[in-house]
């Protein structure tokens, strides 16, 4: 086995440069003749605008212009769209359409969130277009505010968009209604619980930017995304309306995405917009108030969930009823979360019937979109904790429960009841597997000796399967130099996960290459001319197989080249560790050969044309199916309430593991990020102002290092049947797993007082108070 071979933890070959100062992020581009942005934008919740005065602004030195929704507007800029929608249910709910409003880069009327854009100042330094921003002078007329998604839903509630009857975004619903009334009639018990899902401020390392150009008659956007094409789509179509070709996307270096930056922002639209309008490429770097007040929010639900069960204690129906926070205007994944995720209700579980309803509410709060599951933690937290739930109304064991419903690997394929067929998994495993791991069996004696300290201890778990990378496709090129250098051009985009490593990992292990010799592009699309870009943990599964194809056209090219020059039959050429040999003999020619005969006309066979290069598209035939089973151990102060994880193991089932060492990495970033939610990430807004009240790292608490314990991880390996590669997608799980881990450990740890539920975030506050029956 080489040493890039799958399963070998291959070291991230891209963190030379980022560690050593040399990554190229937004910021490290500055054009010549360079105008820097500011924002100038709404202190309110929601206000009618009733003139801008800039005269102030426009005195400053260095200051270029002053731009409005006006402006915008009359140059016949559009606004972000909404990419996804959920179709009305037929035949329930009012017979009307989704609610769509527009939403302008800029705002001319009136505004709807705070930070909500009104105007743009541009001057030759970002201190000028902040000094000046502060001087443009705007007459505001105040009006109500509705922040929270059921209080919106009210009949007296104040109306984010004029016009409409209510504050309904949309109606969803999806599985069988009848079938699950049905099973609920016939129930001996049904549990009922209800749960917050948390709003989350996503908090990126690396915080939104753009630079917009006006390049020899095309736009030229460089940006932070996850999705290049996407944004070059959207550009040309909804926005901009030209041809795609006159629009370029680059993205270089991404310091963290998790799901916002996939989407189309108003910054991105404007900078471009004023680059052709000035005729001077302009900047805008947003600071850290900025993305607390402007980039999307995330989770923010409330949901009841209802379980029917048998005598037996056999999961008989699953009712879920959401009503879900889309903020001011719809993102453009806005609606995903809420609804196209569904399926991870089914979980590990042989729930016969299934019935999800959504309401999507506007508020008067920045927009949410996808982050880091989008749609399947909040799904995994709800079903994880009514089962916990279910197994202490019924009076038994929490394990026992989950085995007697769980799927059975005779059982798979599984047909679940949304949508989905489950192709792989013994999901009993992972927990056959994490049970002597985590000492099950001996945790009443750590239990008793924490509170011998004078502490609460509790254990919790949670199952969970998602989908991921399905009904869509991903290119790769694979570009063979003369030296025999590869360039791999593929079409998602990296923000943090090691692209560049597991591709070239790919290739070298394909080829026989040291791992130095293959060079990975993503992000420019005009070198890479089709992407699916990078979500859903379809990057590996999606892009992998993609480059395993293409990597397996250049073996197929150059083992009829190295037949040619060897002078025998290609039946009778094998290829191995980087070497075409004649079976049985010991003549042999290395790739590198190969690849430079591959540029020379006179050493090609007749009719064969120069180079080794190919493309391949991977369709994939179905989804796959990442599952796992997270084990949390916390123990809580019982003078403070303050909680501490103090043991975490996860059993995950990936498919095989291509880097073990970049696997690892990936589990603990979701595992920290569910954490964050389950513990201390909360975006609170004022309900009466809709002013934020947590914009800030003073008042917004992300994890740290001591907050995260130490990991034990186990990884099984059932290869996914629908890639060449036999990958499950592995980006999401962990922030999947751990919240409903991390709480029903609290809440076991609170069994002493009679606790059934305690909502996101279980801050020490919370706890103290729950503890001290001051709810």
């Amino acid at each position: 086995m080489g040493q890039n071979a799958f399963g070998q933890p291959v070291r991230r070959k891209e963190d030379h440069s980022l560690l050593t100062g040399r990554g190229r992020f937004v910021d490290d581009h500055r054009p010549e003749g360079l105008l820097h942005a500011w924002m100038v934008r709404s202190p309110h919740a929601h206000a009618r605008i009733r003139s801008i005065d800039a005269a102030q602004a426009l005195a400053v030195d260095g200051v270029a212009a002053v731009l409005t929704g006006a402006d915008l507007a009359a140059d016949g800029v559009g606004g972000i769209p909404c990419t996804y929608q959920p179709p009305w249910p037929a035949g329930t709910g009012p017979s009307r359409p989704n609610v769509l409003p527009a939403w302008p880069a800029l705002a001319r009327d009136t505004v709807r969130y705070v930070g909500d854009g009104v105007a743009m100042v541009l001057a030759g330094t970002a201190e000028q277009a902040r000094e000046a921003a502060e001087l443009v002078a705007i007459d505001w007329e105040p009006l109500p505010a509705a922040v929270d998604p059921v209080a919106a839903l009210a009949p007296d509630a104040p109306l984010v968009h004029a016009g409409t009857a209510d504050n309904i975004c949309f109606v969803w619903e999806t599985g069988n209604g009848p079938a699950t009334d049905a099973a609920f009639a016939a129930a001996h018990r049904v549990v009922t619980l209800d749960v917050v899902n948390n709003r989350i401020v996503v908090a990126a390392m690396e915080t939104r930017g753009a630079v917009g150009e006006w390049i020899d008659g095309r736009y030229v956007l460089t940006t932070a995304s996850q999705m290049p094409h996407q944004l070059k789509e959207q550009l040309a179509s909804d926005v901009l309306h030209v041809p795609e070709e006159a629009i370029r996307v680059v993205v270089r270096d991404v310091g963290g995405g998790f799901g916002i930056k996939n989407s189309l922002y108003p910054e991105q639209i404007l900078v471009l917009w004023a680059a052709r309008r000035l005729g001077r490429p302009v900047k805008w770097i947003g600071d850290r108030a900025d993305a607390f007040l402007t980039d999307a929010h995330a989770r923010d639900n409330r949901t009841r969930g209802e379980l029917a069960l048998d005598a037996d204690g056999r999961f008989l129906a699953l009712r879920v009823t959401t009503t879900a926070n889309i903020g001011a205007y719809i993102a453009n994944k806005g609606l995903l979360s809420p609804t196209l995720n569904a399926p991870a209700l089914v979980g590990a579980y042989a729930t016969p019937a299934i019935h999800l309803r959504v309401t999507g509410a506007f508020t008067h709060t920045v927009p949410t979109d996808v982050y880091r599951g989008a749609g399947r933690p909040e799904a995994v937290y709800l079903v994880e904790r009514l089962v916990d739930v279910a197994a202490a109304e019924l009076g038994v064991d929490r394990i026992d429960l989950r085995r007697r419903n769980v799927i059975r690997p005779a059982e798979i394929p599984y047909r679940t009841p949304i949508w989905l067929t489950y192709d792989a998994g013994d999901f009993e495993e992972n927990l056959n597997v994490a049970m002597p791991l985590v000492d099950w069996a001996g945790f009443e004696a750590r239990r008793a000796a924490a509170a011998a300290r004078g502490r609460l201890r509790g254990i919790g778990l949670s199952f969970y399967v998602e989908r991921c990378a399905g009904a869509s496709h991903e290119d790769a090129t694979l570009e063979v130099g003369a030296d025999g250098r590869v360039t791999v051009l593929v079409g998602t985009m990296a923000n943090g996960q090691g692209h560049v490593t597991a591709y070239a990992q790919i290739v070298a292990e394909m080829l026989g290459l040291p791992i130095a010799a293959v060079d990975v592009l993503q992000g420019d699309t005009d070198r890479v001319k089709h992407g699916q870009g990078t979500g859903g943990s379809r990057s590996l599964v999606m892009g992998g197989s993609a480059v395993h194809g293409a990597t397996r056209t250049v073996i197929e090219k150059a083992k009829t080249i190295a037949s040619h020059l060897l002078e025998t039959a290609e039946a009778d050429i094998e290829f191995r560790e980087g070497v075409f040999s004649i079976v049985g003999t010991d003549r042999r020619i290395g790739f590198r050969d190969v690849a430079a005969a591959a540029h020379d006309p006179a050493r090609l066979p007749p009719g064969m044309a120069p180079g080794l290069d190919a493309d391949h598209r991977f369709q994939v035939p179905g989804y796959t199916y990442p599952n796992g089973c997270h084990v949390a151990e916390v123990e809580i102060d019982r003078e403070t309430g303050k909680p501490e994880v103090v043991g975490y193991t996860v059993v995950h089932d990936f498919g095989r593991v291509l880097n073990p060492l970049m696997l690892g990495g990936q589990v603990h970033g979701g595992v920290a990020q569910g954490l964050g939610q389950a513990l201390l990430e909360h975006t609170v807004y004022d309900p009466d102002s809709g002013q934020l009240l947590s914009g800030s790292f003073m008042d917004y608490c992300i994890p740290r290092a001591d907050d995260v314990p130490e990991f034990r991880l186990h990884v099984r390996e059932d290869p996914a049947p629908a890639n060449p590669l036999g990958v499950k997608g592995a980006g999401e799980a962990g922030c999947a797993g751990a919240p409903p881990a991390i709480v029903n450990a609290v809440v076991d740890a609170l069994k002493p007082f009679g606790v059934r539920h305690v909502d996101m975030p279980l801050t020490p506050e919370r706890l103290w108070r729950t503890i001290h029956g001051r709810h």
